[in-house]
């Protein structure tokens, strides 16, 4: 393995794992519950998961490069989080992710495991739209990690 190879490895798994972390364990309820909001209320919401969704990848993936000796570029690092960041953002108004899947023929899985309207049927994170979402950003995950290891 070279070492570019070794450098996009070590960067995807510190992504990969950040991502899995600031997802899930970092977003507060208020910003999972209103980043799909329309309007201010939702974009602010987004906006201030994806700053520490950034904040959680950067203090993962600082130490990971210190301690492997990674040679990482600011420019590199910045425009990487960045592409990643805004295409977080732009998956999580939930809204776009939605007329993605539709425009791709995606859309009925998109809807599996929704609550049917009327029905009160209870939410899950075993969804269609959660596996879009989650693929999508492990897809801008990896360009981030070619990003930053490479430039």
């Amino acid at each position: 393995m070279n070492q570019s190879a070794a450098v996009f490895a070590a960067v995807f798994v510190a992504l990969y794992v950040s991502h899995s972390v600031g997802d899930h364990w970092v977003q507060s309820s208020h910003q999972s519950l209103n980043k799909g909001r329309p309007g201010w209320v939702g974009r602010l919401a987004d906006t201030r998961h994806v700053a520490t969704l950034t904040l959680t990848k950067v203090a993962l993936l600082l130490p990971v490069a210190l301690l492997l000796d990674l040679r990482l570029s600011v420019p590199g690092i910045v425009v990487g989080l960045g592409v990643d960041a805004v295409s977080h953002w732009w998956a999580d108004r939930r809204s776009t992710l939605a007329w993605l899947a539709k425009v791709t023929g995606k859309g009925e899985f998109y809807r599996l495991g929704a609550p049917r309207p009327g029905m009160g049927d209870n939410p899950h994170i075993g969804t269609g739209a959660y596996a879009l979402d989650q693929s999508f950003h492990h897809l801008w995950l990896l360009i981030a990690a070619l990003i930053i290891a490479t430039v």
